[in-house]
């Protein structure tokens, strides 16, 4: 373990990280640099500061990415309206590529041979982190001590604290959560306790973000998001950043019991999780999207990106943000959206968004072709005819040959 003489930390100044950090300078003796991110997780990271100073560390980077994080990673996600089986906003998967990034980079500028985190060997985010890593430089050592330690509960956890005089007021100064919580601006999740048991319905004391929609306003709140080139521009007319329209998007959407799920999903490691999000202001730009591309796309590039999307969803899903066919995925989405701009009026009513308005300079819709008044001949319903004929005529042909449907009992 010798040949490790830095290596740098993503570090969250929790207990898991804060006994990693001593772990490393103990098992390995090398030295170590912690990165704490800033990705509007709702909490003060300045403090993971002075906790990493306790622990000896000399080399201490703590950044606030929030805006990177939205304009170079959400956004670009949102415009292929990416979803994981049906419900999954892939908050917690579009975050580990930004941090294996910043671990990089700092492992440069530092000189650090290696990287460590403090994911589990159970999860997906152990391969993300690393994934994006191995792309990023190829040959860095990667550390991952949940892999490698026998600390295996919050108890021995502790032991090791005490042990090792690591102070851990900070974790026992506040009633500590029973769930295993991720969060940043997109969403924040809810693992293990009695989530762990999929029949259990989640107690509503458990939720941060939302109020339920039994609990929601009883009249509807109205708001229009403008677009520009497939991103969220605006809010109500007012030109916002990145990172203030999705914290902006999140308080609205959230006092209006809108963005949680309970799902059970398919991890890349081979088990299925039981997993419940809130994402109330990615669930709003999900809908506003989709309802300002169903103008300005043509139907087949439409169709087109609808089918990658499962497959650009599993990437990032997986931890292959960094690869090949993500980003010649990404450049095909990103060639969409070169129309995709106007103006999408939404009600969020209890739990519910539903789309009430969208227009655009850039439209392709014509009321004068799609009216079901009198259109002045701009479209001659006798073409129809030979439009469904041709379209029939493969099936007539095998009707013909005795292979229809009303023949394949015979």
């Amino acid at each position: 373990m010798s040949d490790v003489k830095k290596v740098v930390l993503a570090y969250s100044g929790g207990l898991d990280t804060s006994v990693i950090a001593k772990w490393l300078q103990e098992e390995y003796n090398c030295e170590v640099v912690t990165f704490t991110a800033d990705l509007g997780q709702g909490e003060e990271v300045e403090p993971a500061r002075a906790k990493a100073q306790a622990l000896g560390i000399k080399e201490i980077y703590i950044e606030d990415l929030r805006e990177e994080f939205v304009r170079d990673f959400v956004f670009p996600m949102f415009r292929a309206n990416t979803i994981y089986e049906g419900e999954y906003l892939l908050g917690t998967s579009i975050a580990r590529p930004l941090i294996a990034k910043r671990l990089i980079e700092i492992a440069n500028e530092t000189g650090a041979d290696a990287i460590a985190h403090g994911a589990t060997g159970k999860g997906n985010d152990q391969v993300r982190f690393e994934l994006g890593a191995y792309a990023l430089k190829p040959g860095v050592k990667v550390i991952a001590p949940w892999r490698e330690w026998d600390l295996t509960s919050r108890e021995t956890l502790m032991a090791y604290c005490e042990k090792h005089n690591i102070p851990v007021d900070f974790s026992t100064k506040k009633k500590k959560s029973p769930y295993s919580m991720d969060a940043n601006l997109l969403h924040i999740s809810f693992e293990g306790d009695q989530l762990e048991d999929p029949w259990t319905e989640p107690e509503d004391d458990m939720w941060r973000w939302s109020v339920s929609p039994e609990e929601a306003p009883n009249e509807a709140t109205y708001i229009e998001i403008g677009y520009e080139k497939g991103d969220p521009v605006s809010i109500n007319g007012e030109a916002m950043s990145p990172a203030t329209i999705l914290a902006t998007l999140n308080k609205i959407g959230g006092a209006n019991g809108i963005g949680r799920v309970d799902i059970v999903e398919n991890r890349f490691v081979g088990m299925k999780a039981r997993g419940c999000y809130e994402t109330p202001g990615g669930t709003i730009m999900m809908k506003a999207h989709r309802a300002i591309e169903s103008i300005t796309l043509d139907r087949e590039a439409m169709h087109l990106k609808d089918e990658m999307m499962p497959r650009y969803a599993k990437l990032i899903y997986n931890g292959f943000w960094w690869s090949e066919e993500r980003r010649m995925i990404q450049a095909l989405i990103d060639t969409s959206q070169k129309y995709v701009s106007g103006t999408v009026r939404l009600k969020l009513y209890k739990g519910n968004v539903s789309v009430v308005g969208r227009q655009s300079a850039n439209s392709l819709f014509d009321s004068k072709i799609a009216t079901f008044e009198d259109d002045a001949g701009a479209y001659d319903q006798k073409d129809a005819a030979g439009f469904i004929k041709l379209n029939a005529l493969r099936m007539r042909i095998a009707a013909q040959k005795g292979r229809g449907f009303l023949d394949s009992d015979k």
